[in-house]
């Protein structure tokens, strides 16, 4: 899995002209998932992503976390994380899973994050056309893969 997070003052995602989602501070965070995506790669990141020090401390410096700070999240689904470059000009989409393996994680991701925060996060919809919207505070954007652990 790899991931986008990023530090927000605002974001939003419109669908078809609809806001569906909705948040002030906190984390945008794109999700790209591939074939051998697992729960495992679900749980390391989810709980990095609580526990995250990217939010500024009295002093200005990144000492405080998601959860210290209560903030809230929008989760997108994203294929395209997972493009490949290397030949041509048109990314190849090899490594992102299909629907059918990818919902399923992504459903999972969305419950071991909440369970994780232990509050409710906002999403887009798999699969759809989205426009996404945000303020990105710093900027701040991390990028985390969970086949690079170490």
């Amino acid at each position: 899995m790899r991931l986008v997070i990023q530090r927000v003052s605002e974001a939003s995602v419109i669908i078809n002209k609809e806001v569906v989602a909705k948040i002030n501070k906190g984390l945008l965070i794109l999700l790209g998932i591939e074939n051998e995506d697992n729960q495992e790669d679900i749980s390391w990141l989810c709980n990095k992503i609580g526990n995250l020090r990217i939010f500024s401390d009295d002093n200005g410096l990144m000492n405080r976390s998601l959860k210290a700070i209560d903030g809230d999240v929008i989760l997108v689904s994203q294929f395209t994380l997972h493009a490949s470059t290397k030949k041509g000009n048109r990314p190849s989409y090899i490594k992102a899973a299909k629907p059918d393996i990818a919902i399923p994680l992504y459903n999972e991701f969305i419950k071991t994050l909440q369970n994780g925060l232990g509050k409710s996060i906002q999403t887009g919809e798999f699969g759809a056309d989205m426009k996404v919207h945000l303020v990105n505070d710093g900027p701040v954007t991390i990028i985390i893969d969970s086949k690079q652990r170490t």
